[in-house]
Formats: structure tokens, C-alpha cells, sequence
């Protein structure tokens, strides 16, 4: 009897989702602008330029515009160029409006390799090319294969944490979760969330620097992107039509 009492509990017990789970790629980085950086900077000490630092602060104002007076909860990569990102973006909220902060290894770049010949890695890069973007492993780096285990294990944690209200004020709906990483771990982190198959991700179009994808609970209780992109701009990022229709079903 007790057992039941307590699976009823459970069951009554309304789980409340964040509001809006917000994923940003980082400014533009001195790797960006030159290649030739990689040769001599690993890539996690690669800094943002000028540019890429405006480019945050720019995205910091956006999100502000979008979640209002709501509160926001970060999860950044621990590359350099993420954090730089995260300070431009943090000026744009108040300190009782940023209800924590966490660096998370699981969201950072696919590793490429230790240091990159540039010559090599455009002939890694054709090479890819013919084997499958997804599947193909850079030599002594990783595949996008590699990179959907780490962000399944990071996307478990987080609704664990949600679910055990480990991230303060969980609990609420004026919660917004801001998300600072990468092109292709933004990619995984949507196909594991929306279930897309490697050959859909592999038609997705990597977010530009300092771009920002919004998704927001639909009335089913379901995560969209069409509350706040359109059909045009799904297209452009590289959703097929059956894609944009799950997106707007579930909106």
C-alpha cells in the first residue's frame, strides 16, 4: 500500500520545465578570422576578436529583449572563447537576474586536434566529405558521433537536475536556460532533443558566430523552434519541410 501511495505522489507531482532553453554559439574567435591560429594555439586558448566580442554583446541584448524580467540560468563550455562570450552577454542582466552560472566540459568543441596543419585538415576535411560528416573521426581528434555520446550524457544531467531541482528556482516558469557553445555541439544538442537522424543534421547549416536559437515550451508541453523562428528562417538553417512541420506541431 505504501508503495502505491508513494507512485501516486510521483505522479502528482507536476514536473515544471524551464521556460525556454536558448542556445548560442560564441563570437567570432581569432580562429575565425585566421586559420593559421590552430598552428600555434590549441584550440581551447583560442580568444574572440573585436568583432566577436560585439557580436556577444549583441546576443546578450537579444536574449534579454526575449525572456524580459525572467531569470536566467548559463551553462558555457569551458573554451575561452565561450566565456568571453558569456561575459559580453552576462552584461545585459542583473545579478539577481542570473540565478547560476556552471562550466560545462561536455559542451566544448569537437576536438579536431591537438594542433592543427592547415594543409592536413583541408584533406581531412574532403576526406570527411566522401566517408560522412557525421561518422567521419578526425585523426587523433573526434566525429560528430563522438561529440551526440558527451552531449547525451550533458542533456541527461540537465534534466536531472531540472527534475531534482538541483538548478535553483527550477520550479518556475519564468526560468530560461542559456546555453553558450559551439557550431556543431549546438547542432547535436537539436538533434538530440528533437530525435533527428545524422543524415538530417548533416543538411543543418553550423550557427553563425554570435547567432542564437530560441526554443520555447509549446502548448503540448514540447520544446520549439517556430515560436520564435519562422518557416523561412528554419529553411535557411537547413530543416526539411517534414522538419519545420514537426517544429510547428509541436508549437
Amino acid at each position: 500500500m505504501g508503495n502505491n501511495n508513494s507512485n501516486s505522489n510521483n505522479r502528482s507531482k507536476e514536473r515544471r520545465w524551464p521556460k525556454r532553453i536558448i542556445l548560442v554559439r560564441h563570437g567570432e574567435s581569432e580562429g575565425n578570422e585566421d586559420k593559421n591560429v590552430y598552428i600555434t594555439v590549441p584550440d581551447h586558448k583560442v580568444q574572440l576578436t573585436e568583432k566577436g566580442k560585439e557580436q556577444a554583446k549583441n546576443a546578450g541584448e537579444v536574449i534579454r529583449s526575449v525572456v524580459g524580467n525572467c531569470k536566467v540560468y548559463f551553462y558555457v563550455s569551458p573554451f575561452l572563447r565561450t566565456r568571453e562570450t558569456l561575459k559580453e552577454i552576462s552584461e545585459s542582466f542583473s545579478s539577481n537576474e542570473i540565478i547560476g552560472v556552471r562550466e560545462e566540459c561536455r559542451l566544448r568543441e569537437m576536438d579536431y586536434a591537438k594542433f592543427q596543419n592547415t594543409e592536413k585538415m583541408e584533406e581531412y576535411k574532403k576526406e570527411r566529405e566522401r566517408y560522412g560528416k557525421f561518422f567521419y573521426r578526425f585523426p587523433h581528434g573526434e566525429s560528430a558521433a563522438d561529440v551526440y555520446d558527451r552531449v547525451s550524457g550533458f542533456m541527461e544531467s540537465l534534466w536531472r537536475d531540472i527534475e531534482m531541482e538541483e538548478i535553483c528556482e527550477s520550479g518556475s516558469d519564468n526560468l530560461n536556460i542559456v546555453i553558450i557553445s559551439h557550431g556543431l555541439t549546438i547542432r547535436i544538442i537539436l538533434m538530440r532533443l528533437f530525435k533527428w537522424t545524422a543524415e538530417e543534421v548533416e543538411s543543418l547549416i553550423s550557427p553563425k558566430n554570435g547567432e542564437i536559437r530560441i526554443l520555447e515550451l509549446g502548448h503540448e508541453g514540447k520544446y520549439s523552434l517556430a515560436l520564435h523562428h519562422d518557416d523561412k528562417t528554419l529553411e535557411k538553417w537547413g530543416l526539411s519541410p517534414q522538419m519545420i512541420l514537426d517544429q510547428k506541431q509541436r508549437a
